[in-house]
């Protein structure tokens, strides 16, 4: 069967192998957005040790894959490092540019909020650019509620960024 652009990826845990296109999409919003606060490109190391370390606490790293190629990648880790917070988590998630808009981000953050339910948490949060009106729009599509607002806390591309919090509580959780 042929795969078209409107055709939905395969969803599916990442592998060694996708790290490369893992780095490619993340170090494209490093260097190009406001999605990810980091200035400095992530490694092929870092990603790795990331990798390993999530899967290695059981935690899901997720690809969509559409003929062959990672076109966006999702994974939750600690929201606060601390046991009042064990049922927490926070999710990041990234679409390729040339496929963003086709429905990866509503399926990626689907089969996390499934991985999260699995787990027993309570509760995803999503840290997100207060100006990023589609990330916001997909966590509002997917159940996510805004839960606040951090003002001026993050400086990217020499201008000052709000940081909004969105949360689902899940079902079952906790």
């Amino acid at each position: 069967m042929m795969d078209t652009p409107a055709a939905m990826p395969e969803i599916r845990d990442a592998t060694e192998a996708d790290l490369p296109a893992i780095l490619a999409i993340l170090n494209q919003a490093i260097r190009e957005t406001t999605a990810i606060w980091h200035t400095a490109e992530a490694t092929l190391e870092a990603r790795r040790a990331w990798l390993h370390e999530r899967q290695g606490r059981g935690l899901p790293v997720l690809v969509a894959v559409s003929g062959g190629e990672v076109l966006g990648f999702a994974s939750f880790g600690d929201f606060r490092p601390f046991a009042g917070y064990a049922l927490t988590a926070e999710h990041s998630l990234y679409v390729a540019p040339a496929a963003q808009g086709r429905g990866l981000g509503k399926a990626l953050l689907a089969a996390l909020l499934v991985r999260a339910e699995a787990l027993g948490l309570h509760v995803l949060v999503a840290a997100i650019e207060a100006a990023n009106a589609p990330s916001i729009a997909l966590h509002r599509a997917m159940g996510f509620e805004e839960a606040g607002v951090l003002r001026q806390v993050g400086r990217k591309f020499d201008r000052w960024l709000d940081l909004l919090f969105m949360q689902r509580i899940l079902p079952g959780g906790g």
